[in-house]
């Protein structure tokens, strides 16, 4: 069947299932976030509190943080469609996630440093204020991370194949009803675990300062600061990690699509000689399917071997008779 130029035409839209609804999450934790920060900044401004305003300003930092994850939701939502980026925007959110990672990593130092600052030199600590101020930021903090919990895992956010052709290749959007891999939003990771972060320092000043105000220990709370310092550096070394291997095009750890690609396409004469397979966007990837036949079939024909592959969104099949390779 022959197909015209207007028949292969395809969008390559590889955004994750739930984009939009966590695009609005993070938008109204921001608003969350500022809201507290101005707050705790006025108040302590009026009432000559150091432990707000320095809380404030310090929410000011994840909130900025976040910014970076909304403003990428909205641009990779926006441009989606522009032909410009070859295989969508559905991995800026991994860039957000990698930048928000350094900015995480940035913040534990300081903390972390601060820290060790005030062991070297203890500071008097008004501990009633100070685990008010405390107890009102974890509030806030867990509403945030009930706010952008991952509660879905398994939406199905792919679209149906655009069957066409080509003599040596084929190119495609692929669906199916195959086997659902664990689809990660990296970005709505990234302001989850900022705003995780600043619940566990809050968790940890409180038990520093309950137990200062109890026993004396003005030490103890900037080693509890040393502690969720190195805690977070941890989270945000991970976050670096998966990150990255997504920005790098790496082939994904577990192998589990590639096995996949490989037993459903190769047989004892059709031989798959080379395969690549990243992903493109959360819980969408791309591959390339290299084949070494005696008896050559048509792209096409391959490709229908691969439809139930749900997380197989982008195929593009090439095809050599045995005797030219």
């Amino acid at each position: 069947m022959a197909h015209s130029v207007e028949d292969l035409k395809h969008d390559h839209v590889f955004l994750g299932a739930d984009h939009e609804r966590n695009e609005r999450k993070v938008w109204l934790v921001i608003a969350l976030t500022a809201a507290m920060m101005v707050a705790e900044i006025v108040a302590g401004s009026l009432f000559g509190s150091m432990a707000l305003t320095a809380d404030g300003w310090h929410m000011s930092t994840h909130a900025g943080a976040m910014l970076i994850a909304a403003l990428a939701y909205l641009y990779a939502r926006r441009q989606a469609r522009n032909p410009r980026y070859t295989f969508g925007t559905g991995k800026l959110g991994d860039l957000a996630g990698f930048a928000s990672a350094i900015v995480l990593a940035l913040i534990a130092l300081l903390i972390a440093w601060e820290s060790v600052v005030r062991l070297a030199d203890p500071v008097a600590i008004d501990f009633d204020q100070a685990i008010w101020v405390a107890v009102l930021g974890l509030a806030v903090n867990l509403v945030s991370a009930w706010l952008l919990r991952d509660e879905d895992h398994h939406h199905d956010g792919h679209h149906g194949a655009h069957h066409h052709g080509g003599h040596h290749g084929h190119h495609g959007h692929r669906g199916g009803h195959g086997h659902a891999h664990r689809a990660e939003d990296h970005n709505l990771r990234a302001a989850y675990l900022h705003v995780l972060a600043d619940a566990l320092t809050s968790v940890l000043a409180i038990a520093a300062l309950l137990l200062g105000r109890s026993y004396g220990w003005v030490w103890l709370d900037p080693v509890m600061g040393v502690v969720g310092g190195l805690v977070i550096a941890r989270w945000s070394w991970g976050l670096i990690r998966t990150t990255a291997t997504v920005l790098l095009d790496a082939q994904p750890d577990d192998e589990a699509l590639a096995h996949e690609i490989r037993r459903k396409v190769e047989t004892e004469e059709d031989r798959i000689s080379d395969l690549h397979v990243w992903q493109v966007g959360p819980g969408h990837h791309a591959a390339i399917v290299a084949l070494v036949t005696p008896k050559p079939r048509a792209p096409s024909f391959y490709k229908e071997k691969l439809q139930g592959i749900r997380d197989l969104s982008h195929v593009t099949v090439e095809v050599t008779p045995a005797e030219a390779a």
